[in-house]
């Protein structure tokens, strides 16, 4: 009786392994409304700190495609799922002087720092860097590129699984 247990609790774990081999780790649960509501609260809160340079009303929060995990994403290359999406929001002003960019850019790093972000990337442009935060995933991005002077803000939450029936 034993050995039977023993090997229906074998075959169910490996029955599992294989499971999550396959499909890899889950996609966590998502409200797009709570997280639309999260991404424009977090633009408000950066727009301020680079003195309302920009304007953020302007653009609409974004879905974007994510993929498979685990061995099915061989199998689905470049197919994405219709059930997870992730979320953006992210504009951009030009014409912004080196010092002017550095100060508005120090007051986003500042205050982040102070809430929990973690800063994650560093001169991704060419005065630029990224902050994460720990709890959600978001990610903050702020962006100067000298040709242009643009200052470039990107705020994105990580893919999720959305309700069915979600429309973009």
């Amino acid at each position: 009786m034993a050995l039977v247990l023993g090997g229906v609790a074998l075959l169910l774990s490996m029955s599992w392994g294989g499971y999550r081999l396959w499909n890899g780790e889950p996609y966590p649960e998502v409200d797009p409304n709570v997280v639309a509501m999260r991404l424009r609260e977090e633009a408000e809160r950066v727009e301020e700190d680079l003195d309302g340079r920009s304007r953020f009303e302007a653009h609409n929060v974004d879905t974007g495609a994510c993929y498979y995990r685990g061995l099915r994403s061989v199998a689905h290359i470049d197919e994405a799922r219709q059930d997870v999406r992730s979320f953006g929001l992210d504009w951009s002003t030009t014409d912004v002087p080196r010092t002017t960019a550095r100060a508005s850019q120090e007051r986003v790093r500042g205050r982040l720092s102070e809430q929990g972000w973690k800063l994650t990337s560093e001169n991704i442009s060419d005065m630029g860097f990224r902050f994460e935060h720990p709890g959600t995933g978001d990610k903050v991005d702020v962006d100067w590129y000298e040709p242009t002077g643009t200052l470039a803000v990107r705020i994105h939450a990580p893919c999720g699984k959305v309700p069915d029936g979600f429309d973009e």
